[in-house]
């Protein structure tokens, strides 16, 4: 819990078209960030968390309002409703459960009211059930409600990163979430070396415990400004996979509030997974983007609510960890959550995060694939009102195909030669599994998104060579439609996005493939598209985020906004 809580015309009918937009210049400006200085780390264990792990943790239901029956009857209600059985076994302790200081050892201590058997005797009960144990703590000197925390005191000196993360073995801890409340900043340092510097000792102390115990780091959270992104969250964001298995990387979920529990929560979903849908990049086995709990089947969400946030969180590969009261599920989000056809596509072993086909302002378009060569396809309707939807398989992919596809809510399969179709309720999402038969490699087809969450344009739609290249509001039009085929190029309405020169501020511009040289480009891990005849990087020039700012090739920054770019899967 981070101190913040504190037309798609050839997809969608419902899509409408947009005037050309006009090109406009902006000062140019592409300066590097100051690189962040590196410091050794432990590399984690790649057998730890090969899938999105899976429970439930008591936060953003109870917040600090928890006993040791809490726990206990959280978890045996997970085994009594059969969410345990589908993976769902993962219980976690969130802030709060400690004593108020250290005993005379320096060791952490449960609170002897709420807890007065301890957690020794928890991790125990827990194991017993078929269950794992998850525990909180805090990377700084105290936790965010004001408990102990690992890390040094206000002012520096010694941690207690090892004898926690001892304790926490001793304990039969699988699991360790690390807040990053009260992280001290020593002079001359910046704060995300503290922060690096923090979660690297964690990572160290885990690593000599001598027990296998998942990491979840909260560092991306306390770096995190707009769905975009900014250099430190990116270079946070590139780190943490070096030290633990997954990552918060944004704002809290919406807690649920006794006295208002009927208060929506939806606007939290939509903002977690927008902040999180962009960042597939980092998303891998053994390594996971979180966008915090899931919240459905608890108050503040409509049935089809708690079954969007089920289904994206599935297509985002994401943590599925739910913080509700386990025993009082709502029947569509218990039915939600428990949908395995859902959990398989989280849990899928390529590990691959959804990419998006195409947004419009009212509907995404996300596409996930799979290891048996199958792919899922969602769309979410953003509006207050039903649509309807056709998705074209060559949107997602699949040009020339037919398909097995399996509605995942209904179970309903059919053969599809075209475009899937349906009718989306209002805040609902539709999700789809394809099997294809007798077709070609699927190649990589969608948006291609940048600074400020916008989308790289074919200025007008022309195809006539040397058309202006842009950044504009995502439409979800052909002009916005890219193919990454396996020879390096990135395609729109047939033709290549092209570099118009090897010096930086090189204009990129549409021309026919192969006409050209600077048709080459390189995804880095990133999240930069480096130009093969250059080395300079698909730059959003100056920096904007203006509606028709131009793009062109620019020296490689650290982690600059306008320098990264969330492909098409």
């Amino acid at each position: 819990m981070p101190s913040v809580r504190r037309t798609l015309h050839v997809l969608l009918t419902s899509a409408c078209l947009v005037a050309a937009p006009l090109l406009v210049s902006s000062p140019s400006s592409a300066a590097a960030a100051t690189q962040t200085t590196r410091t050794t780390h432990t590399t984690h264990t790649p057998a730890l968390a090969a899938t999105p792990p899976m429970g439930w943790n008591d936060w953003a239901h109870y917040q600090c309002g928890i006993t040791e029956q809490t726990i206990t009857g959280n978890a045996d209600a997970l085994v009594s409703n059969g969410l345990a059985a589908k993976g769902y076994t993962t219980v976690t302790v969130d802030d709060c459960w400690m004593a108020s200081s250290r005993d005379a050892g320096g060791h952490l201590v449960a609170d002897p009211v709420e807890f007065p058997h301890g957690m020794a005797w928890l991790g125990s009960y827990l194991h017993s059930r078929g269950l794992k144990f998850g525990i909180y703590e805090d990377a700084g000197s105290s936790t965010c409600g004001g408990y102990p925390g690992s890390g040094q005191p206000s002012g520096g000196g010694a941690d207690h990163f090892a004898e926690d993360a001892a304790d926490f073995a001793a304990w039969g801890v699988d699991y360790l979430k690390l807040d990053g409340c009260n992280v001290y900043t020593a002079t001359g340092q910046t704060q995300e070396q503290a922060y690096r510097q923090a979660y690297d000792a964690e990572a160290a102390a885990l690593a000599g415990s001598g027990r296998a115990i998942t990491f979840s780091e909260s560092a991306p959270a306390y770096f995190q400004s707009g769905e975009w992104g900014n250099p430190s969250w990116f270079s946070v964001l590139g780190w943490v996979g070096g030290d633990g298995q997954l990552w918060r990387e944004g704002w809290d979920i919406a807690t649920y509030d006794a006295s208002r529990p009927n208060t929506s929560r939806w606007s939290s979903v939509l903002s977690n997974y927008g902040y999180n849908h962009w960042i597939g990049r980092y998303a891998k086995p053994g390594n996971w983007n979180d966008p915090d709990f899931l919240i459905a089947g608890d108050p503040g969400l409509s049935n089809d609510e708690a079954r969007s946030q089920v289904a994206l969180w599935s297509m985002m590969a994401a943590p599925m960890i739910l913080s509700s009261d386990v025993a009082n599920l709502s029947p569509a989000g218990l039915a939600a959550l428990g949908n395995t056809s859902l959990i398989a596509l989280d849990q899928d072993s390529l590990g691959k995060q959804a990419a998006v086909v195409a947004t419009n302002g009212s509907t995404d378009v996300l596409t996930k694939p799979l290891a048996n060569g199958d792919r899922a396809v969602s769309v979410l309707n953003r509006t207050s009102g039903a649509l309807p939807v056709s998705v074209a398989l060559a949107s997602v992919g699949l040009p020339g195909c037919t398909v097995s596809a399996k509605d995942l809510w209904t179970g309903a399969s059919s053969t599809v030669s075209g475009s899937l179709t349906g009718t989306v309720p209002a805040h609902g999402t539709a999700v789809w599994r394809l099997t294809p038969h007798g077709c070609t490699t699927p190649v990589p087809t969608g948006q291609l998104t940048g600074n400020g969450a916008k989308c790289v344009d074919d200025s007008g739609s022309s195809t006539t060579d040397g058309n202006p290249v842009i950044l504009y509001s995502c439409t979800g039009n052909p002009n916005q439609q890219w193919t990454l085929p396996s020879d390096g190029t990135i395609r729109t309405l047939g033709k290549c996005l092209t570099a118009t020169g090897t010096s930086a501020g090189s204009w990129a511009t549409l021309n026919s493939c192969g006409s050209t040289g600077g048709q080459s480009w390189t995804a880095q891990p990133d999240g930069t598209l480096v130009n093969a005849a250059s080395g300079l990087c698909l730059d959003v020039y100056g920096g904007g985020t203006a509606d028709a700012t131009r793009l062109d090739t620019w020296t490689c920054g650290s982690h600059q906004a306008n320098q990264a770019w969330s492909l098409p899967a």
